[in-house]
């Protein structure tokens, strides 16, 4: 078993920190950061910043160039194997030939199918030393979605539900209740998904966008929108139908709108619908809405983590929430943490083998 120096250690560490710069802006990849060593001292640093760019370890090499410093004969330290083939970019494995590195210390392979193990087969037969396992629990904790989706094919499902002091969803007057720091929390979680799906009767009710519209999109994609709506009653001047963005309607009648399947209990099979989503490459599925869907996917085991908002505001009569502590822990959830955002009590909840994505998310 590889033994690991304190300078192993922050180097891993720091491409850790480098890769969460490109979450929410590169999947289906993973984020995935990059340090380049020589003498036990870093030369370069990259990082995977978003679909399409270079991949961590060809961003450290170009930052190494930019920098003036030679690769020959470096070490570098990447949270994820160096993929062998070509697809938007050119093979790492490729790249690190070309720039000389002379070892690579790997925090944990790469489940893809196009990879398992072949990108460091390809370094090792070319007499570059490779070390692995360094930080390889909190590498597979960052990437979790990532590995998810290349073992199960299916998105790992957040459930985001906000309620008022009593547990009410809705008063009589639609309109925001929660606080301007709970509202940033929602769209920072948004770009952290690929996907977000809501009820018709969220649709009809509320009229929402269902996009990020706070902070600092950078690169991130707005988020594909999924209405679940099993008899096809979403009105044509929806929002989330006219505003040139991609929306999803799943429902089970014989009609080429959307995407039909299976009836399951009181709607579309929601199995089937995650199997939909995963063979779209979507890994993060955000489900907003509302107490019914929420039910449902509870009901079902099929919720991974939750974000619970509680407002202090009464908002009177109306529909509950239906989500209290024990429907959540009988669905397979523990608590996690307990946070305010603004004066709202928020709770986390997450599977117990299902670590937390990282400190600061979302």
């Amino acid at each position: 078993m590889d033994t690991w120096s304190e300078f192993d250690v922050s180097c891993m560490r720091r491409a850790l920190e480098l890769a969460e710069h490109g979450r929410g802006q590169v999947s289906p990849n993973p984020p995935v950061g990059c340090v380049l060593t020589r003498n036990g001292q870093v030369i370069a640093v990259g990082w995977h910043d978003h679909l399409g760019d270079l991949h961590a370890e060809q961003a450290a090499i170009a930052n190494a160039e930019w920098r003036g410093v030679t690769t020959e004969g470096c070490t570098a330290y990447v949270t994820l194997e160096p993929c062998k083939h070509f697809g938007r970019t050119p093979p790492c494995t490729q790249s690190l030939l070309w720039a000389g590195v002379k070892e690579v210390i790997v925090a944990t392979r790469d489940p893809n199918p196009t990879v398992r193990g072949e990108g460091i087969q390809v370094l090792l037969d070319a007499g570059i030393v490779v070390r692995e396992g360094l930080l390889g629990d909190e590498a597979q904790t960052q990437m979790q979605a990532f590995m998810h989706w290349c073992q199960c094919k299916q998105p790992l499902v957040t459930l985001k539900a906000a309620m008022d002091a009593n547990g009410v969803v809705d008063g009589e007057t639609p309109g925001r209740f929660t606080s301007e720091e709970s509202l940033n929390g929602a769209h920072r979680l948004r770009g952290q998904c690929d996907a977000i799906l809501v009820g018709v009767n969220t649709i009809i009710r509320d009229d929402p966008s269902l996009n990020i519209r706070r902070g600092d999109r950078g690169k991130r994609m707005h988020p594909l929108r999924i209405v679940l709506d099993r008899t096809l009653r979403i009105p044509t001047d929806a929002k989330v139908m006219t505003d040139g963005q991609e929306t999803v309607l799943v429902h089970t009648q014989p009609d080429s709108r959307g995407v039909a399947l299976p009836a399951g209990d009181g709607g579309a099979d929601l199995n089937a619908l995650l199997d939909h989503l995963g063979d779209r490459g979507i890994q993060e599925l955000l489900v907003e809405g509302g107490p019914i869907v929420w039910k449902q996917f509870l009901d079902e085991g099929l919720v991974d983590r939750a974000i619970i908002i509680q407002s202090s505001t009464e908002l009177g009569d109306g529909p509950k929430s239906g989500l209290d502590e024990n429907r959540i822990r009988i669905a397979g959830l523990e608590i996690v943490d307990t946070l305010d955002w603004g004066g709202d009590s928020v709770t986390l909840w997450s599977r117990p083998d299902l670590s937390w994505p990282s400190h600061d998310w979302p």
